[in-house]
């Protein structure tokens, strides 16, 4: 099924100025799923990570949240590999964990040219907070 969401994440993907996308909506309509297809089929690689259902990865967020510090611990985490361009890191249920939103902020400033999704249904909740 085609949706719209697919066409704004590959024109994301493409922007030079292009910061970490956060998308939020109501719970079960489709946003782990059009994010993870996006993932798949448009980056080398998905770095999938979800924040309410793996409390050790949460750990991580703790530290530093620089994305020098932040990506190795990651990819030991994942055993993937975070490559600059070729994959997409999404961190689902990022409203369960305060210090990853937080890291946004981060890999916007210092690290553009990852590719960072964001994806909550309560986030609005968390941002406000």
């Amino acid at each position: 099924m085609k949706r719209r969401i697919t066409t704004a994440l590959k024109e994301w993907k493409l922007r030079k100025n292009r910061k970490p996308l956060l998308v939020n909506g109501a719970r079960q309509i489709g946003k782990t799923y059009s994010i993870s297809e996006f993932g798949k089929t448009d980056f080398s690689d998905l770095i999938y990570i979800n924040l309410e259902t793996n409390p050790i990865i949460k750990t991580v967020f703790e530290g530093n949240i620089e994305p020098s510090s932040l990506i190795p611990m990651l990819e030991s985490h994942t055993g993937k590999r975070m490559i600059a361009g070729e994959t997409l890191l999404f961190l689902d249920e990022i409203q369960a964990c305060e210090r990853a939103l937080l890291s946004l902020k981060y890999f916007c400033e210092l690290a553009p040219q990852y590719h960072v999704v964001a994806a909550g249904s309560l986030l609005g909740v968390a941002v406000n907070r």
